[in-house]
């Protein structure tokens, strides 16, 4: 909301959308004259703009949307839906969001597009998008595969309950609400184990070795005592200021939580995916052996790409780029002197000693150093930086074993939370020092952090794109700021560069493999067996890397697919705009109106370069 006067009016514009949807007018002049018509005699203002009936339209759709996801407005800030869940998988509650994006659809309609530029402009054209290809995905089942070994929202709950993520545990209030959210939980996972039984019988199941690593997720949560309990976490950091009535009462309601309610819940879904889904889950990995598969995946790529690309067109980039890959890594391995080939230069990487650390705490010191130093030259090539700080940490034990070798979690929007790079140490010999620099560049700045913290403090961007984003967007400019690194100083020792080509690399066979699985038929091993060949990966990696191209199919794409597009609009801007281009201005051109879906991204940079010329 712009102003003070814009809130006010919000309410009755949108009774003048709704009474809209019901006069089958059907022209967006006819549609703008009476959505301008505000009721004058309450004192309002009597005529509205196109980008204030915006503005008022993506404000009241992101607050709507939220009651769909309460486990995103925790993380976004928005504490007032601390007390519930994820609303149950049902078809009535599909139904429900199916009409939910339908009326906000029919109500952008009613908004005249000509009338828009700027932020207004992308918003609109953002929404649409956003609106259409949702409403374009309820026609897959993707209800019948709520959850896999990589991620699910019972991970993210089991976070909030350790009282180390996003949930407050600082009131009596706030201990409570956890209380009524486990509550919708326990519901929730129970349509989980309802929907994945109907997959069962329609032949729309996780690939075994998928469920295989899924199953223990819910029985680790499987307690004999409550203070063996994850969830036990909160009250061993019950607050000070409580008294010791509080401290008591609220003892005695976890205790009755965890053992009445959260482990009989975990026991039920481990039993299921042990007794009967995991004997019943398919040997095939792809989705194209799934009914209506093909077309499924061909959505996926849509949905995680942004682009317009086919399975076939994604592969053979994806073979040449690891073979280009391939030249450069030969030509390190000259650099350092190796005498043998390629694939023993990998064995080399990945058996030697010297390039790993020997504890967890050597591992995270020595990230921390590395921030420092990349920190210290970011003013080389931008001239804007977020004001939330980062901190490097280890992945949570209690998730280590299925999780990503590092990732990114965004600062919480006041400012209490920084953003956090995580550092996954199960396995030290899956982190070699070697991709320090790349590693940090990706996941902190001036890659992850540097985009999605930048996003969340844009003023006056709406809070649907504030919070929002797209694979496609944040990974490609990831990647692509992985390319940065020499113009930055670094890599300037041929283990470093050799890192940085490693890290390319897993991202080139991800097109390769992400395509062979869901849409050529290459089995799980074909992919093992293709990536053991191709890099210097641990075995534990690539099988784990293997696995998450399997669950999220079209996600892996997004990388190399991003930078693509990233590098190829900087190389549009340099050509057209010559001695005028500016690096820096060119960064802050791509990060300063947050995450956009690429066309809209491309078409946006076309209209600076064409305002610089």
């Amino acid at each position: 909301m712009k102003s003070i006067k814009l809130a006010l009016v919000a309410s009755g514009v949108m009774f003048a959308l709704s009474g809209c949807m019901n006069t089958g007018l059907s022209t967006n002049t006819n549609t703008s004259a009476q959505l301008n018509t505000v009721n004058a005699s309450a004192g309002i203002v009597s005529e509205l703009s196109a980008e204030q009936q915006l503005d008022v339209l993506v404000a009241q759709y992101y607050d709507e949307s939220l009651t769909y996801s309460p486990i995103s407005a925790t993380y976004n800030g928005r504490n007032e839906f601390n007390d519930q869940f994820t609303p149950e998988i049902s078809k009535e509650n599909r139904a429900k969001k199916a009409a939910f994006y339908k009326k906000y659809q029919q109500r952008l309609n009613f908004i005249d597009k000509a009338q828009l530029t700027g932020q207004s402009l992308l918003s609109f054209e953002i929404l649409e998008r956003d609106l259409a290809l949702k409403l374009e995905g309820m026609q897959f089942p993707d209800y019948l595969l709520p959850i896999n070994q990589m991620a699910g929202a019972h991970n993210t709950f089991a976070g909030f309950g350790s009282g180390q993520s996003a949930q407050p545990f600082n009131t009596v209030e706030d201990y409570t609400a956890f209380i009524s959210r486990s509550e919708g939980f326990v519901k929730w996972l129970a349509s989980v184990e309802r929907s994945m039984a109907q997959g069962i019988k329609l032949g729309i199941t996780l690939p075994k070795p998928l469920a295989e690593k899924l199953q223990p997720q819910f029985a680790a949560h499987v307690v004999k005592n409550a203070e063996d309990s994850l969830f036990w976490g909160p009250i061993k950091k019950l607050p000070e200021s409580f008294s010791a009535q509080q401290k008591q009462k609220t003892t005695a309601q976890y205790r009755q939580l965890i053992m009445q309610h959260l482990v009989p819940a975990y026991k039920s879904m481990s039993d299921f995916l042990a007794n009967q889904y995991i004997p019943n889950s398919r040997e095939s990995v792809g989705y194209s052996d799934l009914p209506n598969g093909k077309a499924w995946y061909e959505y996926q790529i849509k949905k995680n790409t942004t682009l317009s690309l086919s399975a076939d067109e994604i592969h053979d980039i994806g073979l040449s780029e690891v073979s280009r890959i391939l030249s450069e890594m030969k030509k390190v391995k000259e650099t350092v002197g190796f005498k043998g080939e390629l694939s023993e230069f990998f064995d080399h990487l990945r058996d030697s000693d010297e390039f790993y650390y020997d504890t967890p705490e050597e591992l995270i010191a020595a990230y921390e150093n590395v921030k420092k130093k990349i920190d210290a030259r970011l003013p080389l090539l931008f001239n804007i930086a977020p004001k939330a700080p980062y901190v490097v940490k280890a992945v949570e034990a209690y998730r280590a074993q299925s999780a990503a070798g590092a990732s990114y979690a965004s600062p919480a929007p006041d400012g209490s939370r920084p953003g956090i790079f995580y550092i996954n140490a199960y396995n030290l010999k899956a982190q070699p020092k070697f991709l320090l620099e790349t590693l940090s560049i990706h996941e902190a700045a001036p890659g992850h952090h540097f985009q999605i913290a930048l996003q969340q403090e844009i003023e006056g961007l709406p809070d649907f794109r504030k919070f929002g984003g797209y694979t496609v967007f944040a990974e490609g400019w990831a990647l692509y700021a992985e390319s940065l690194g020499k113009e930055l100083g670094l890599f300037t020792d041929p283990y470093m560069w050799y890192g940085r080509l490693s890290d390319e690399q897993l991202r080139a066979m991800r097109l390769v493999l992400d395509t062979g699985f869901h849409a050529k038929g290459w089995t799980r091993q074909q992919g093992i067996d293709y990536m053991l060949t191709n890099s210097s990966m641990a075995k534990s990696d690539v099988i784990a890397e293997v696995e998450r191209y399997i669950a999220w199919p079209g996600q892996a794409l997004s990388y190399k697919l991003g930078q693509f597009k990233i590098q190829e609009l900087r190389d549009f801007s340099k050509k057209q705009l010559g001695d005028k281009f500016d690096i820096k201005a060119f960064h802050t051109q791509i990060l300063i109106d947050g995450a956009l879906p690429m066309p809209i991204l491309e078409e946006k940079i076309k209209r600076w370069v064409k305002s610089q010329s």
